[in-house]
């Protein structure tokens, strides 16, 4: 069978989840027994996301081999069960680049450089080799942006292209849109979504398939409506209508068989897919579950989407222990403060989270937070720049100086390096450009054993785990820390680098230098976020 294309698209406004859309598809094609891989095509002129900032475009999502992609990327991941490449990260910034280092090298021979053919080319070639490549079946591609985004039209003149040259059979367009709802005659309206589909047609895109995005009940007379408006096959108009959980977004697609109707369009055979695990974890989301109210000390806290595959982590270990996440948003800034409401936030709390971050701001209020959770044995998990707050809270506490802290916080220089219980990586200096110098991806920790990190994890003793940082634990405290009781549980051998401590005489007071959101499964959650919900349960009864 030919590698079949799966491209999708959305119209009227931005946000309506086409990420969730083509992992939701992604997961339906891997149930029925084909091998699937992923990508998103991003028209923003930044070559990857890793130097935005999150209040613009939420977190950054790294995969395996370092890549910094856009947090979708996790969608896939998390619903597809694949892991990812840079294969599957695409932007107008990359795409650029890479034409004008040809043109610089003298590859085109003298010849005007275009946006056809030459970017539309490279575009097309990053698609097909992701095929190649990964000797997917299936290849899902997200075309980010909105229909109509100036950015967007060499993206969709690329797959417009791409559907002669691989073929009807081969190629597929799935068109996500809104049907906004009028309070007034209290009724929801197809023109958007007729006027996006003429905007996609004048591309020379014609839809396959459309998914109709709604917060209200779709009646049926709506369907046909835009079937007809829209020139696209009745039965082809599938209802997305707003729903609890993500992770019901598969089953209600495949409530209108659109998995069979997929493989009947692209030549695939008549398509079954196998959602037992679906089901039994839809079951568990809808079931009354116990609350356990986890407190997340931040410096993002104004955007979900900021720590998304944390918020995600926490549910899915939520939903698979019969818990239900109150999540309370703490500002780290407002605890500097001394600020009333943001400290009861802390004292009704089970458990508390610090993820992670760039820069000072908010880090005092972070330390804070990390002292109250030691003083008062509540259970505290850190991620990242989590457990260096844990590692400088606890060297001010246990070496009696409240200078210690961190070089990245140290930005005058003022304070001898001696007390700097983090530092820059080995090799760095503060001028490096800040865009791919971090210690980024996949890599390998040995667990100590006897440590509650090593029983969390299954008594493994060497794990992979993904980084996204630029300082590290500093080994000259090392001895003195853990005699006073940090125990070192996990180091990087070869950089013999710290990644993961624990505190000695507390019930749960653990920080790892990596990212274990980025590993969490709807159906596997982490085990570190799962022994966290477990011990912010225990401390709550």
């Amino acid at each position: 069978m030919s590698t079949k294309y799966i491209f999708v698209t959305g119209g009227v406004c931005s946000s309506l989840g086409k990420g969730i859309a083509t992992a939701s598809i992604g997961a339906l094609l891997k149930a029925s027994g084909f091998k699937v891989f992923t990508m998103k095509l991003d028209p923003y002129l930044n070559v990857d996301p890793g130097t935005m900032s999150p209040f613009q475009h939420g977190e950054v999502f790294v995969l395996d081999d370092g890549a910094e992609t856009d947090l979708d990327l996790g969608h896939y991941e998390r619903f597809v069960g694949e892991n990812l490449s840079k294969l599957s990260s695409v932007t107008t910034g990359k795409v650029y680049s890479e034409v004008i280092a040809s043109e610089r090298k003298g590859s085109y021979l003298g010849g005007t450089i275009q946006i056809i053919p030459h970017i539309t080319n490279a575009i097309k070639k990053r698609i097909t080799d992701a095929g190649k490549k990964s000797k997917a079946d299936v290849v899902m591609v997200e075309i980010g942006g909105t229909t109509g985004d100036i950015e967007g039209l060499p993206y969709l003149e690329a797959i417009r292209q791409l559907r002669h040259e691989l073929g009807y059979d081969n190629t597929l367009f799935v068109h996500l849109t809104l049907l906004p709802y009028l309070a007034g005659p209290k009724e929801l309206k197809t023109k958007p979504t007729q006027a996006s589909v003429r905007e996609l047609r004048a591309t020379g895109i014609h839809p396959d398939f459309i998914l109709a995005r709604a917060d209200h009940p779709i009646k049926k007379e709506l369907l046909k409506k835009i079937a007809l408006f829209c020139d696209v096959e009745e039965d082809h108009v599938i209802p997305a209508p707003t729903v609890s959980s993500i992770y019901e977004v598969p089953l209600k697609y495949e409530e209108n068989n659109l998995a069979e109707k997929l493989g009947k369009r692209l030549n695939m055979g008549r398509l079954k897919p196998k959602l037992t695990d679906w089901k039994k974890l839809n079951e568990k989301i809808k079931a009354k579950r116990d609350v356990v109210t986890i407190a997340l000390v931040g410096k993002y806290t104004g955007l979900d989407d900021s720590y998304l595959s944390v918020l995600e982590s926490l549910k899915i270990a939520c939903y698979h222990q019969k818990k239900e996440l109150n999540l309370v948003w703490v500002d780290a800034e407002k605890l500097e403060k001394k600020d009333k409401a943001e400290w009861e936030k802390l004292d009704e709390a089970d458990g508390i989270i610090t993820p992670g971050g760039f820069g000072i701001r908010g880090t005092e209020g972070m330390i804070m937070a990390a002292t109250y959770c030691r003083e008062n044995k509540k259970p505290y998990l850190g991620l990242c720049l989590g457990m260096q707050i844990l590692t400088i809270e606890f060297a001010r506490h246990a070496l009696c100086d409240k200078r210690y802290t961190s070089e990245e916080f140290d930005e005058e220089g003022k304070i001898p390096k001696k007390f700097y219980a983090i530092h820059f990586l080995p090799d760095q200096y503060k001028e490096r450009d800040k865009g791919g110098t971090l210690r980024l991806g996949s890599y390998p920790c040995k667990v100590t054993k006897g440590t509650k990190i090593y029983d969390i994890y299954g008594k493994q003793s060497i794990i992979h785990e993904r980084h996204r940082h630029r300082y590290e634990y500093n080994n000259a405290l090392r001895k003195d820390l853990e005699k006073a009781g940090l125990v070192t549980a996990g180091i990087f051998q070869k950089g013999n680098l710290v990644e993961m401590v624990e505190l000695k005489d507390h019930p749960y007071m653990l920080g790892c230098q990596f990212h274990p959101e980025f590993l969490s499964r709807p159906h596997n959650p982490h085990p570190l976020f799962f022994s966290f919900i477990q011990a912010s349960a225990k401390h709550k009864s």
